[in-house]
């Protein structure tokens, strides 16, 4: 494929195309006139051999190259809109910037909420947006983070691409203040009687994982994909979760429990930032990097108490 053969043009009309299912409705989103809208579905048309929308009723479908076509898409838009705003200065007192950050809430909690303060500090117009990950990054990380900023996300997870290291952390188990069942110390035999709170998503909580290695199925009681609900919802009932310790930190008041140390060799979790290589050379991400890697040795400075009972 020739690159310079292509209207880039058409990508815009893509997007919209494959969005809003319309072509009048796409037309209006990127400033065609509904003529100029439908000439740009012909030559997508007529480029990919493939209707992409066609008519059900007195609506429009995607085909299924359309819905195949429908996120690579997205993710191409993205990087190319970050390329064509790369700057070769960055100044952070007086920019005008936008960051998008992938991230699960113990992620946000953790390091995210403290970016912010230094961006709120250092870089008034700078604006910062937190996205969930979603399971995608797993087999599509690469295209994924192409469109965005960065991922904060443990190791293990993806491989291969540059990553700024932020911190190390641990698993605990979480129980209880006033747990009838568990006294100073819980044990293995406690974490396979007892009912669990778990995180959903196996690829952000690998510890779960190990579990099911050390050959201990877990009755699971209630799943949730919020890390940070985790103690309301183990607080004065019979379960136990695992969850990490500098967010258990971060959580002590909300709700009556308690955290032990895990009766087995948990992973230790070892946090990063990760970035697409295409953000290399553009000074405002490197700023972002440099402030992040500024901001990672003063949370390892903080060194958070150990699992313990109160």
């Amino acid at each position: 494929m020739n690159l310079a053969s292509l209207d880039l043009n058409l990508l815009v009309a893509l997007c919209a195309l494959l969005e809003e299912r319309n072509v009048t409705k796409a037309g209006r989103r990127i400033g065609l006139s509904q003529p100029a809208m439908s000439a740009a579905l012909a030559r997508l048309r007529r480029h990919f051999s493939d209707e992409l929308l066609v008519r059900q009723g007195n609506r429009y479908e995607l085909t299924p190259l359309g819905t195949a076509l429908r996120a690579p898409a997205a993710n191409a838009s993205a990087m190319l809109e970050r390329l064509f705003a790369s700057r070769a200065d960055f100044q952070p007192a007086s920019e005008q910037h936008e960051f998008t950050l992938l991230s699960s809430d113990y992620g946000i909690a953790v390091f995210g909420v403290r970016l912010a303060r230094i961006l709120h500090e250092e870089a008034p117009g700078v604006r910062l947006h937190f996205r969930h990950v979603t399971p995608e990054i797993v087999e599509n990380a690469d295209a994924i983070l192409s469109g965005v900023d960065g991922m904060l996300m443990p190791h293990g997870v993806i491989s291969d691409l540059p990553a700024v290291e932020l911190f190390r952390d641990e698993w605990v188990c979480l129980v209880a203040d006033d747990h009838p069942d568990v006294g100073e110390r819980i044990t293995m035999d406690d974490l396979a009687r007892l009912p669990w709170v778990i995180y959903q998503r196996p690829f952000d909580a690998p510890v779960t994982r190990q579990l099911t290695m050390l050959g201990l199925e877990p009755y699971v009681d209630v799943s949730v994909q919020s890390f940070q609900l985790l103690p309301g919802l183990v607080a004065g009932t019979r379960r136990v979760a695992l969850i990490q310790r500098r967010l258990a930190d971060l959580l002590h008041d909300l709700a009556p429990v308690r955290t032990l140390p895990c009766p087995f060799e948990a992973v230790t979790l070892q946090e990063a930032m990760w970035w697409h290589p295409v953000h290399t050379h553009d000074a405002a991400h490197l700023w972002l990097r440099e402030t992040a890697a500024r901001l990672a040795k003063e949370i390892a400075a903080d060194s958070p108490a150990r699992a313990s009972t109160p």
